[in-house]
C-alpha cells in the first residue's frame, strides 16, 4: 500500500544542511496497523508527511496504492492526497467557526457529489465515532478526546485506505487515549484501513502490528 525506497530528505539553508530523512526503505501492506517511534527531531513527523504527500522527498521514490508518485504533478498529487489518505494531527485542527458537521464534511467539498451526499456521509462517519448528537456543537463545546474523534470523522469521511495520525493522543488523558486507540483499531479491523501512527506511547505501540523504530533520520529495526 505503502512503498517507500531510498528516501532522503534534507533541508538546506545558506549555511546550515540538516538531514531529516536518511535512505529510507517501507514497505506497509495494505490492512496494516504500523506505529513509528522515536525521540523528537529523529524524522517521525517528515516521514508521515511524505507517505501523506504533503512534502516531496529530496532523493528516492515513493508509490501509494501502486501509483509511482514521482510521475504526478501538483494536481495529481492534491487528488490523490484527497481521495486515498486521510490525516489526524496532535492538535486536531478543527475550525472554531464552524459546526461539528461542518469541519466533517471539509474535506469533501473538494469532491464532485452533492450537498446532500456530503451531509450524509458527514454524520454517518460523526455516528461511527459516537459523536451523532453533537454534530450541530462548535469545537469549544467539546473535549480534546470529542475534539479528536471528531478528526478521526473527517479523516474517514472520504473512505480513504490509508489514515496517517501524528501522535493522535498525544495531547489527551489516557482514559481518552486509549478511547481513540480502540476507534482506530476499530478502523483497522471492520474497514481494513492501513493506519500508520507516530506514538511516543510504547504501550499504545505494542498494540499495533509493527513497530517502526527511527534514530536520527535512520530506520533502526
Amino acid at each position: 500500500m505503502i512503498q517507500l525506497e531510498n528516501i532522503q530528505k534534507i533541508y538546506r539553508t545558506r549555511n546550515i544542511e540538516t538531514i531529516a530523512l536518511d535512505k529510507v526503505n517501507l514497505d506497509i501492506k495494505k490492512g496494516e496497523f504500523v506505529s513509528v517511534m522515536g525521540p523528537s527531531g529523529c524524522g517521525k513527523s517528515t516521514l508521515l508527511n511524505i507517505m501523506g504527500l504533503l512534502d516531496k522527498p529530496t532523493e528516492g521514490s515513493i508509490s501509494i496504492d501502486d501509483i509511482h508518485i514521482g510521475k504526478q504533478n501538483d494536481g495529481k498529487l492534491a487528488q490523490l492526497r484527497n481521495e486515498k489518505v486521510g490525516f489526524i494531527f496532535q492538535r486536531f485542527h478543527l475550525i472554531n467557526s464552524l459546526n461539528i458537521i461542518d469541519n466533517v464534511e471539509l474535506p469533501l467539498l473538494y469532491r464532485n457529489m452533492s450537498g446532500s451526499k456530503r451531509k450524509k456521509l458527514a454524520a454517518e462517519n460523526l455516528e461511527r465515532v459516537g459523536l451523532s448528537h453533537r454534530m450541530k456543537h462548535f469545537p469549544s463545546e467539546l473535549s480534546g478526546g470529542q475534539c479528536q474523534r471528531v478528526a478521526i470523522a473527517r479523516a474517514i469521511a472520504g473512505n480513504p485506505g490509508i489514515l496517517l495520525a501524528d501522535e493522535p493522543t498525544g495531547n489527551l488523558d489516557s482514559r481518552m487515549g486509549n478511547d481513540i486507540m480502540e476507534i482506530l483499531k476499530q478502523l483497522n479491523t471492520n474497514s481494513n484501513m492501513t493506519i500508520v501512527m507516530v506514538t511516543h506511547d510504547e504501550n499504545l505501540a505494542k498494540q499495533t502490528n509493527r513497530i517502526i523504530r527511527f534514530f536520527d533520520g535512520r530506520q533502526v529495526n
